[in-house]
């Protein structure tokens, strides 16, 4: 069995960091909590789990304090959370036992981590991090801002799934914080790699800022990229154009992605929006019957599983209804309701159709008349 510490940094959780804490404590050998400057009970209730209570001065940059962090381990492998991320009681058995299967030949262990769950508690909003890492190895993490791990070697895909709940949280993160932090590094002349490019691209998208956005998504495209990240870097451009009213140039990125890889579902839906609002049914309901078929992409890329489930059975719905077909327009609206039971249009969907067989019960006795 190998041993573990949890490295955490943390700043003004008091929300939340207990039930992390409470979570994944019979899970690791250590506990170490990093403070970069709360103002509330966030180390008073750390300390209610650890002695390893430390404090780093904030500077801006994440890797930053997280580096620091890994720097108080004293146990073999280091493992990280989030204050509010918390392990599921089933996945704290699957963590047990993985820690029981691993040996020292391990050199980092990836996990799914939940996001977003749909009406049936299923995660809709899904990808996967490295979690855990052998300390000889000496990885560090990478970023002033949406850091992440450079890892290598012997890597280990686990089932283990870490489950986000930042809804659970009254008092928000400064949201201006990240974006300020890259136009921060733009005033020092802060070099981008073509990681902080694509982020602060989706920054500026987040904010409105969409021609903006578009500028920093083609710079990035230009940069020895990750091809999941050139697939979501035209996935934004797709919004972004439609944001701005250019929806030719808009499924123009849609279809820049089928030069990267096989077709993905959120691309499909994109294309046969293209042309439902053109009012082709016939070839919006073609991609959107593809994008239930095709793979979600690498694992560890965000995932948002709404394209693959119910996004596109509605579209369906609608195709089908306008192209006369009642029966699979039915049906697809009953797929739909599978992953999103309470989905408003789902529910008007079937108000329509239940409204539709009485009109047609009632033609019928009429002319039986």
């Amino acid at each position: 069995m190998i041993r573990v510490s949890l490295c955490m940094i943390v700043k003004d959780e008091e929300e939340v960091l207990g039930g992390c804490l409470a979570s994944v404590k019979d899970c690791v050998d250590e506990i170490v909590v990093v403070d970069t400057g709360s103002s509330d009970r966030t180390k008073e209730i750390a300390a209610q789990y650890t002695e390893n209570v430390f404090d780093f001065e904030w500077v801006n940059h994440f890797a930053k304090a997280r580096n620091f962090a890994f720097s108080k381990a004293t146990e073999p492998f280091i493992m990280w959370l989030d204050a509010d991320d918390i392990i599921s009681e089933e996945d704290q058995l699957k963590l047990k036992k993985l820690k029981e299967d691993l040996d020292e030949t391990t050199d980092a262990v990836s996990m799914k981590y939940h996001l977003t769950f749909d009406a049936n508690g299923e995660p809709m909003f899904t990808y996967r991090r490295h979690r855990i890492v052998k300390a000889a190895c000496g990885f560090e993490w990478q970023g002033a801002v949406h850091e992440f791990l450079q890892v290598g070697g012997n890597i280990v895909t686990s089932d283990v799934a870490i489950t986000h709940r930042k809804e659970e949280k009254t008092v928000q993160t400064n949201a201006d914080r990240n974006i300020n932090i890259y136009e921060q590094m733009i005033n020092d002349d802060e070099p981008f790699t073509p990681r902080d490019l694509f982020y602060y691209a989706n920054e500026l998208k987040e904010r409105g800022r969409h021609e903006e956005a578009i500028n920093k998504y083609e710079e990035f495209m230009q940069t020895n990229k990750w091809v999941e990240d050139e697939i979501r870097a035209c996935q934004a451009m797709t919004h972004c154009y439609l944001a701005v009213d250019e929806p030719d140039q808009a499924v123009d990125q849609a279809l820049r992605t089928l030069k990267l890889k096989e077709p993905r579902p959120e691309s499909c839906c994109m294309i046969g929006n293209h042309f439902q609002q053109k009012l082709d049914f016939e070839n919006a309901l073609f991609w959107y019957q593809m994008a239930v078929h095709q793979r979600e992409g690498d694992s560890l890329n965000f995932v948002n599983h709404a394209y693959s489930t119910w996004y596109p059975y509605l579209q369906q719905c609608v195709c089908y209804f306008r192209l006369g077909d009642i029966p699979s327009s039915k049906e697809a609206n009953e797929r739909a309701a599978e992953t999103m039971p309470e989905h408003e249009s789902v529910i008007q969907n079937r108000k329509l159709f239940a409204d539709l067989e009485k009109q047609n019960k009632a033609e019928a006795e009429s002319q039986d008349k």
